[in-house]
């Protein structure tokens, strides 16, 4: 019997991640890696294989100096540790699928050419995920394409949380709230309903904690509200992004200080945040073990934003039942878990120290009213999940 093999794709300015799955219905991880430095004189690849590593090494930068090239790269780790095979469907993360991407789909010319047309929304991801599809059509010509988008779980939202103050044919244009980080979303609330059916069904805050950070408030499995807005800069700081900014002091960059809108797109994209803050560094364990007043001043910062969201979510959903952690903050920064819900007793949060330092599934007390949990996200198995049913539609036909 041929075993069916799916490969998703996260393709990224300067980096690609990819992961390989095997399977019918649930799909296997079998491999997963990331290049990185795409472009650049140190391209560097790692793969694992069943949490070992298979590959850690720099790359000739001829190897690796588009998403097209690395992709001859992720083939020949492929053929060296599971043989030759045969792909027959590749799913890839895109970020923004605005109004009418609501759900996975087939990607063809068309769809790519809309696509594009939201290129202005991401501007630091869309173009790069659609610069993977097309390497993936031309390395895999045979094979399914499916797109996931990050904004698909988000269109549950009420209209009050979806839309801006601004006359109405901006809203009809698709000016209005999106959220992001969707795929991860989904695939934290498929694991509670495996796990924690109960809270699952009730009024859950989810935190998405990593260099792109944001929160999602989810009622009944359904995204109700989203940190994020019409893109992925709003809301919480992140790594370099500043997250909410008062529209005032755009209007003042360019009006006062003669900045093109280039200059405030690199500004506020990848030199805010907890990089812009702190002078250091975006990774939060460097900021932790740097101990400057900077350093703590963004970390301070980046956790009352959080505060003030889990505030604001917990008001959206009229209580909360449950509260989520997960991205590469918040699975492994139990400080930041921490402060994040020191006093928060008033809320019925209350967080068992041991638990939290563990960092594995259930971290409140026993006499928390609201159940925290840390759950590792996987956006790879909920794309591979997307692009499995489609492909078995696809072979219904």
């Amino acid at each position: 019997m041929t075993v069916r093999h799916i490969l998703t794709l996260n393709a990224g300015s300067s980096s690609i991640k990819f992961a390989l799955f095997e399977g019918e219905t649930e799909p296997a991880e079998c491999v997963r890696g990331q290049i990185e430095g795409l472009g650049t004189i140190a391209p560097h690849l790692e793969a694992e294989r069943n949490g070992a590593k298979i590959a850690d090494e720099r790359l000739d930068p001829a190897r690796a100096a588009d998403h097209e090239t690395a992709l001859g790269v992720v083939l020949a780790v492929l053929e060296r540790v599971i043989g030759r095979t045969a792909v027959e469907a590749v799913g890839h993360r895109i970020v923004h699928g605005g109004i009418e991407f609501t759900r996975p789909v087939v990607l063809d010319q068309v769809s790519l050419e809309k696509l594009d047309r939201l290129n202005p929304l991401a501007p630091l991801h869309q173009p790069h995920n659609l610069s993977g599809v097309r390497a993936a059509h031309r390395a895999f010509p045979d094979a399914l394409q499916v797109g996931c988008f990050d904004t698909a779980f988000h269109r549950s939202h009420p209209w009050v949380n979806d839309t801006y103050a601004l006359p109405r044919e901006f809203y009809d244009e698709g000016v209005r709230r999106y959220g992001f980080h969707g795929l991860s979303y989904e695939y934290v609330v498929a694991r509670m309903k495996e796990t924690a059916p109960l809270y699952e069904q009730g009024r859950v805050v989810v935190m998405h904690l990593g260099n792109g950070a944001s929160m999602c408030a989810i009622r009944d499995g359904q995204s109700i509200g989203s940190s994020m807005g019409f893109t992925a800069l709003d809301g919480l700081p992140m790594g370099t992004r500043c997250g909410q900014l008062d529209p005032g002091v755009v209007l003042y960059l360019l009006q006062e200080k003669g900045m093109t809108p280039q200059a405030i797109t690199d500004l506020l994209y990848t030199r805010s945040g907890l990089k812009g803050l702190s002078g250091l560094s975006q990774d939060m364990r460097e900021l932790e073990a740097a101990g400057t007043p900077e350093a703590e001043q963004a970390i301070a910062y980046f956790v009352d934003r959080i505060r003030r969201e889990l505030g604001a979510m917990a008001a959206v959903l009229s209580g909360l039942d449950a509260v989520v952690f997960c991205g590469g903050i918040g699975e492994h920064a139990w400080r930041i878990r921490a402060r994040v819900c020191d006093g928060f007793d008033w809320l019925g949060i209350e967080l068992d120290d041991a638990r939290n330092r563990a960092g594995d599934g259930v971290i409140s007390s026993d006499r928390s009213r609201a159940r925290v949990f840390v759950v590792n996200t996987n956006e790879e198995m909920m794309i591979a999940r997307h692009t499995a049913r489609l492909l078995g539609e696809q072979s219904n036909l």
